[in-house]
């Protein structure tokens, strides 16, 4: 009997091993199905650093919590490779989401949610298993440019490249093309556009619309660029580092596949130098863009605050000077006369001016900005809340132009605005076209061609009426001075 105990007590031993050794095939059959060997694997998901302030939300206004990401041992790259089949084919993907909004006249939009694959070299962007209870394209395929200009459709739009977007429903046989990097934050495709060369073109077209569209992620998202200009990413570094914590890619030469949680084509526009709360997702506000640019540059002043007349000190002014077209001829007469009034006059030529990262200091510092109606106003966005800018109008019934561009926008900024009108005395085209012409009896029936406004009414210098302009000066003067 005891003998029976003992062989009966070996039995189970050896029976279950040799079921643990029958189970090891079934084991390594999971393990290559399922791909779980995490200590093994070759696959690195790229994953956004952890928000500073909170999982949440990045307290403050963000931009500063952003830089320290950027600077400190948290932030990651987000170009880890991965094995293709990170997202197997045979296990079924969650509906993703296809929304687009061609309403706009600024700009096309389309958002997708859920399985979004992007591969630039292609400029394709690829929704897998799209639902069709949302937007759903003809034939499943989109395309639309991804810039702010669309109502330059025959002109500016043209030198934007097509992004296609491309639908999949869940019982298409057609695979995508398999993820080579995965990211776990949002994407936003956009163009640099043509490049323009100038502060008005780069915060209209593109700064404004990619803090709309982009802002609210607080830095977790990822920034793609048809059209990639690196001129203009250096120009702009400073408020790209604030929208965003990872480096710009280069859309078109990228031959990776990159795998989304979401992708965002196309940047919001609300016209140039804008931005209506209303219609911002989040509620966003000039003012709110403003406060974002002087931290975004390390700005000092968010106030303009009254000089008392009797202290000694100066309000100062900077006074933007062209070259070339809308030029003041008498520039050292106008610096004169405003520096008798009693402003510290700052004479800021286009060298100055071009260097944006310089120029917004010495506009920061200053209470308000006067020029001759053009790019270089563009740069009161610098100025602190309450500062003036003093736009100088050419001849030519300029004033609708010059006001939409340079004077509409600034009550929105918490700006003051000021205008100086040129008379037909003080434009040079009155030694180029005799006073019955056209250009002074009938501006308006020269508008009909704006190649010809352009060429005439914008190429003007300017010879200011010195008594006039001081009188303007003065009147400034005492509006941001106190006794």
């Amino acid at each position: 009997m005891k003998a029976r105990r003992n062989e009966s007590s070996k039995k189970p031993r050896c029976g279950g091993a040799v079921a643990a050794w029958l189970l090891v095939p079934l084991l390594v059959l999971v393990v290559l199905k399922t791909g779980y060997l995490p200590q093994l694997t070759r696959r690195s998901v790229a994953e956004a650093p952890p928000s500073p302030a909170s999982s949440d939300k990045i307290a403050g206004d963000g931009v500063d919590e952003i830089k320290d990401v950027k600077n400190g041992k948290n932030f990651l790259a987000m170009n880890g490779e991965i094995d293709g089949s990170l997202r197997s084919s045979d296990v079924a993907a969650p509906r993703s989401k296809l929304t687009c909004d061609f309403s706009s006249r600024h700009t096309d939009i389309c958002a997708m949610e859920g399985d979004a694959r992007v591969h630039g070299k292609s400029g394709t962007v690829y929704v897998v298993a799209a639902s069709k209870d949302n937007y759903w394209p003809e034939n499943g395929t989109v395309t639309i440019r991804p810039f702010t200009r669309k109502y330059e459709e025959s002109s500016t739009m043209q030198m934007v490249r097509e992004v296609t977007i491309r639908s999949s429903a869940p019982t298409d046989d057609t695979a995508p093309p398999s993820c080579t990097v995965t990211h776990d934050v949002p994407a936003v495709v956009f163009s640099t556009g043509p490049d323009r060369g100038n502060i008005f073109h780069g915060l209209a077209d593109l700064i404004i619309p990619l803090y709309i569209t982009a802002r609210e992620y607080d830095g977790r998202v990822q920034l793609l660029a048809t059209g990639y200009q690196q001129q203009w990413i250096s120009h702009y570094q400073h408020l790209l580092d604030a929208l965003s914590v990872y480096p710009v890619i280069d859309f078109d030469a990228d031959e990776a596949v990159r795998c989304f949680p979401s992708v965002h084509v196309g940047m919001e526009s609300h016209g140039e130098l804008r931005i209506d709360p209303a219609l911002s997702r989040k509620g966003y506000t000039m003012t709110d863009f403003r406060d974002f640019l002087l931290s975004a540059y390390s700005l000092k002043r968010t106030w303009t605050t009254p000089v008392n007349r009797s202290s000694g000190q100066r309000p100062r002014l900077v006074m933007v000077l062209r070259r070339h077209s809308r030029e003041i001829t008498n520039e050292a007469e106008a610096i004169a006369a405003a520096t008798e009034v009693g402003f510290e006059v700052v004479a800021a030529g286009p060298e100055l001016v071009g260097d944006t990262d310089r120029f917004a200091e010495v506009v920061n510092s200053c209470d308000v900005l006067v020029g001759v109606h053009g790019a270089g106003l563009t740069n009161m966005v610098f100025l602190p809340h309450n500062g003036t800018e003093v736009q100088i109008i050419p001849w030519g019934k300029l004033q609708f132009i010059a006001f939409q561009e340079y004077g509409s926008p600034l009550a929105d900024m918490g700006l003051r605005y000021v205008e100086y009108e040129v008379t037909a005395e003080e434009t040079t085209l009155k030694d180029v076209y005799p006073k019955d012409h056209a250009v002074f009896t009938d501006p308006l029936s020269i508008h009909k061609d704006f190649s010809m406004v352009w060429s005439i009414f914008l190429g003007q210098n300017v010879t200011l009426d010195i008594g006039h302009f001081k009188g303007v000066m003065q009147q400034i003067y005492e509006s941001v001075t106190i006794t």
